[in-house]
């Protein structure tokens, strides 16, 4: 098992992220593959960023922002979103009220896509949009043969499957009888609690899901159950269910855990065939091959408190403020050779060379003024290495990062 020290990035400056303003004395062109030819790096090797304060612009039609729980770049490099307005507060959606109460605004669509450029090129669901419409919407993804995927957190809530202009064409289901709550049983898989947090493989066309401790993979056209494991590879058998202890937080890494550690928050796959989970409660990414096959640890921010005392007295599995890893993406370059964490608890993307696991730095602070982060709860990067990031609890709003280039 490997776990890395984080590396402090540069204090920011203005709009500009990790310390451009000093680029012609600290940036060194890099020899080696980056997100895109021509970005400037670090001492560190971390690329680097900054934000573009007038993207996305304000939404059309009088539309409120809210949650961003999810966040997709697909294959024409259009960033879907998750606009979920659970929250929604009535000094942001009077404009709706019979007779309108403020000015601005109204409650908006809850998926919407953007261009690069922040353009509206479709937007719909949200309450009463179909009867299955998920009550606690967590992700959004784009597939590269036309179709949307979304996927809510709440038991009754499922995986359903649209066309790009919002007509369902499949519900995966793999509900619980309405009302009937599940104990933990980690090797259950007809019917599910949560199956919020999911992602494709397009190619060998499978649905992989995230919960309690586990990874589950299903067939994506018909939603048959295919395989599962848990932490480190371990069975679904084998797995323990109930509580992972807490810890007293000194400062120090969490103490090593087999099991994998709730909460799950992401699964993402590279390209070549490596699974990719992120555990909040133990700071710590594992790594496996599509079949199970454990491959190796790394921890990043692994100062953070994940889980029980340090964490606000709050359950002891990761709850906020609790754990570093809220969402990751991998960069587009062809060795695919970052991963990019979303921090919600520090507040930071940090940078991961992924080969070695080593945290090279990062970017964003906590912080509501723009290239500042509050809560962030999604991230996703373009073909041209643009970085976006969303935030939810009462940021609620979407961001954008430019590579920064050397000799600029």
């Amino acid at each position: 098992m490997r776990m890395h020290a984080f590396v402090a990035p540069s204090r920011a400056r203005g709009w500009v992220l990790s310390g451009v303003a000093a680029l012609a004395a600290t940036f060194t062109a890099s020899t080696q593959a980056q997100v895109i030819p021509g970005q400037a790096v670090d001492a560190n090797g971390a690329p680097q960023y900054r934000v573009d304060p007038f993207w996305p612009g304000p939404l059309p039609n009088r539309w409120s922002m809210q949650q961003v729980t999810g966040l997709y770049v697909d294959h024409l490099d259009h960033i879907w979103f998750v606009n979920r307005g659970n929250l929604a507060e009535g000094d942001e959606i009077g404009g709706g009220d019979n007779p309108p109460r403020i000015e601005c605004c109204v409650r908006g669509p809850e998926i919407i896509e953007l261009d690069q450029e922040g353009n509206v090129h479709n937007a719909w669901g949200g309450p009463g949009y179909h009867p299955k419409w998920p009550v606690n919407l967590q992700t959004v993804i784009a597939d590269r043969e036309g179709f949307v995927w979304v996927g809510g957190m709440a038991p009754q809530d499922s995986i359903l499957k649209f066309t790009r202009d919002g007509e369902l064409v499949w519900d995966f289901d793999h509900r619980p009888p309405e009302g009937v709550t599940l104990e933990e049983d980690n090797t259950q898989t007809d019917m599910l609690m949560t199956k919020g947090r999911f992602q494709l493989d397009q190619d060998a066309r499978e649905i992989y899901i995230i919960n309690w401790k586990r990874v589950l993979v299903y067939d994506a056209d018909t939603g048959a159950f295919k395989r599962g494991w848990g932490g480190h590879g371990m069975p679904l058998s084998e797995i323990p269910n109930g509580p992972i202890p807490g810890y007293t937080f000194t400062g120090a890494p969490p103490p090593p855990v087999d099991s994998f550690v709730p909460d799950l928050h992401f699964l993402e796959i590279s390209t070549d065939s490596l699974v990719y989970v992120g555990e909040r409660g133990q700071d710590r990414i594992q790594v496996f091959q599509k079949d199970g096959t454990w491959v190796e640890d790394f921890y990043v921010a692994a100062h953070t408190p994940g889980r029980g005392e340090g964490c606000g007295g709050l359950r002891n599995t990761a709850a906020p403020p609790c754990g570093s890893m809220y969402k990751m993406i991998i960069s587009k370059d062809p060795e695919q050779k970052y991963l990019f964490v979303a921090d919600g608890t520090n507040n930071k993307v940090w940078i991961v060379e992924r080969a070695s696991g080593k945290t090279l730095g990062s970017f964003g602070r906590n912080g509501r003024y723009a290239g500042e982060l509050h809560w962030i709860n999604a991230i996703g990067i373009d073909t041209d290495g643009n970085v976006y990031t969303g935030e939810v609890e009462q940021a609620k709003r979407i961001q954008k990062f430019l590579p920064v280039m050397t000799g600029r």
